[in-house]
């Protein structure tokens, strides 16, 4: 497995995401940046969080006219998997590869934690290594991360069991304490309707070892090589 770390103006997690797949998964990985348009070459598409453009206008409405996006888009209509972690989440939903948006968080303030993460779907190439309904510590770090989608587009996302991840209590409750932003519905991640396209506002590249307290991180990144393995 490949992996392309794509490079926007603002970007700053993507050293972060980089260490993960190439230091601790060991896998193939480069930095890619913005204006390339060609990505023939990967297998993994990575969208990292940061302030790309430094979120003027809207976060991630830039960062969609962007000149790899058109070929980050063409890929994904091919099957190649693409991850896209906060502001890559943000990228995605403008770029229209997944429905919603996300909006400023519900007491407008920039919020930087651990939060618990429900596995609502395991059967994913991005969650498989995850138990059912697992629950996972996952750090945040976002001002708008508060994931917005209609009526139409929310029912749409359940019956397919695309909602990958709910913010949830440590024992698996959803409820309006254990949301961080008022995401609808809890949601903290979901993926398009093949599959292959996931958004997630919370970071598993920033605890994918256990050198930083927590790795549960690791299972939904491991999960993305392992799916490349059984293949």
């Amino acid at each position: 497995m490949r992996a392309a770390i794509i490079v926007f103006p603002g970007s700053n997690c993507d050293h972060d995401a980089y260490i993960a797949f190439k230091k601790i998964l060991d896998q193939p990985t480069d930095f890619v940046w913005h204006k390339e348009t060609n990505l023939d070459s990967y297998d993994l598409i990575v969208l990292p969080g940061g302030f790309s453009y430094g979120d003027y206008l809207r976060c991630g409405a830039i960062a969609r006219f962007s000149p790899v996006m058109k070929e980050v888009i063409e890929k994904s209509k091919l099957g190649v998997k693409v991850i896209g972690i906060c502001n890559g989440f943000q990228i995605l939903t403008e770029s229209g590869l997944l429905p919603g948006a996300l909006t400023m968080n519900k007491y407008r303030q920039f919020i930087c934690k651990d939060v618990n993460l429900k596995v609502e779907n395991r059967q994913t190439v991005f969650t498989h290594l995850c138990n059912e309904k697992e629950v996972l510590t996952i750090p945040i770090a976002h001002s708008e991360g508060n994931y917005y989608c209609s009526a139409e587009e929310l029912s749409q996302l359940e019956a397919n069991n695309q909602i990958v991840f709910r913010y949830s209590t440590p024992d698996g409750n959803i409820n309006t304490e254990a949301n961080p932003n008022g995401s609808i519905v809890n949601i903290a991640g979901i993926i398009n309707n093949t599959g292959n396209v996931l958004g997630m506002m919370p970071h598993p590249e920033r605890n994918a070892e256990h050198l930083l307290g927590n790795s549960d991180g690791k299972k939904i990144l491991s999960s993305i090589v392992d799916s490349f393995r059984r293949n």
